[in-house]
């Protein structure tokens, strides 16, 4: 017989959002219970350096959700590793049910899933992963100061994160299979005026080149999607650019969507279409993506959580007159 556990307040993902508003939950006296997921502690979890967190000047993806999974737990917050299967948000209490087979109920509910960045698949690709392959430019593009990158990718994403990067590497690629981006007109022009990019058309990847002591890319084999041709371009970093993709499996059918597959929340908030519902994190955010807006918007989601929860107690007081 499955086990049933009853909350008020249910986060789904851990990482930055989901830790970030066990904190704030448990410190409004929730109850809060998290679960972890596949992947407990998110993307942080297969970052190497990390260096735009607030406080400090260094610090390892991991090590900082270990972090922020201890401080969560130290605030009273129950962490479970499990991972959620279904989610029924059509009727209240909301219903999940684990992996585990354990159903969990919940008064309200934070959605902190994430999302996770489209890769192309090389076996390369993920040897380098952390050590010369990245899929954020915004978040890695310091450490190619004076060095030259490669990005793949033909749409906004892409062009934007060339464009970054010409703030630190000497000279940076953008490689697309086709011979025409997709990106906006205004980001093309911005691309095609600036000396430091080449945009080399009709190639895609087929190998990342590095070397094993210390793990580094050095290089990136392409190949000509006509031809056959193969080429191969040196560089110190590989930006993988083509979309991210959230991990709005769960309620696809039951909130709003929006941008592909986003959770649409209301502006301002964290409220989502349904009430007692709330969505933090990359879950969401189809335009930052970072590790500190994501906690900004985990805090969000627990105090508009609590407000729901407290406007809840206060009409079952009125009905009990």
């Amino acid at each position: 017989m499955s086990e049933s556990r009853h909350t008020r307040l249910l986060i789904i993902g851990s990482g930055p959002a989901g830790y970030t508003a066990a904190v704030y939950g448990a410190r409004a006296m929730l109850q809060p219970l998290l679960v972890q997921g596949m992947q407990p502690g998110g993307q942080l979890t297969i970052t190497t350096e990390v260096e735009n967190w607030p406080g400090d000047t260094m610090v390892m993806g991991p090590d900082l959700m270990v972090r922020m999974e201890a401080h969560a737990r130290e605030m009273g917050t129950e962490i479970v590793t499990d991972t959620i299967t279904r989610l029924d948000l059509h009727q209240r209490p909301f219903r999940a049910t684990g992996d585990s087979g354990t159903v969990y109920t919940a008064d309200a509910v934070v959605l902190a899933t994430g999302a996770q960045a489209k890769w192309l698949g090389l076996p390369s690709e993920q040897k380098f992963m952390g050590f010369g392959v990245s899929a954020c430019a915004t978040c890695d593009g310091f450490f190619y100061r004076g060095r030259e990158v490669v990005v793949i990718g033909g749409g906004n994403t892409a062009v934007e994160e060339a464009l970054f990067l010409t703030n630190f590497a000497t000279k940076v690629t953008l490689v697309h299979r086709r011979d025409s981006l997709r990106a906006e007109k205004i980001l093309q022009q911005r691309l095609f005026r600036n000396p430091k990019i080449q945009v080399v058309w009709d190639h895609v990847p087929v190998e990342v080149l590095g070397d094993a002591d210390p793990l580094g890319v050095t290089g990136v084999k392409l190949r000509h999607v006509a031809t056959g041709a193969e080429r191969v371009i040196p560089c110190a970093g590989f930006f993988v650019a083509i979309g991210h993709a959230p991990a709005s499996e769960l309620v696809k059918d039951q909130l709003k969507l929006h941008n592909g597959g986003y959770v649409w929340v209301e502006p301002g908030s964290t409220r989502t279409s349904i009430p007692g519902v709330f969505a933090a994190g990359d879950i969401t955010d189809h335009v930052y993506r970072q590790a500190v807006t994501s906690a900004g918007m985990g805090c969000m989601a627990a105090l508009d959580a609590e407000h729901y929860l407290a406007a809840l107690e206060a009409e079952k007081e009125l009905d009990a007159v």
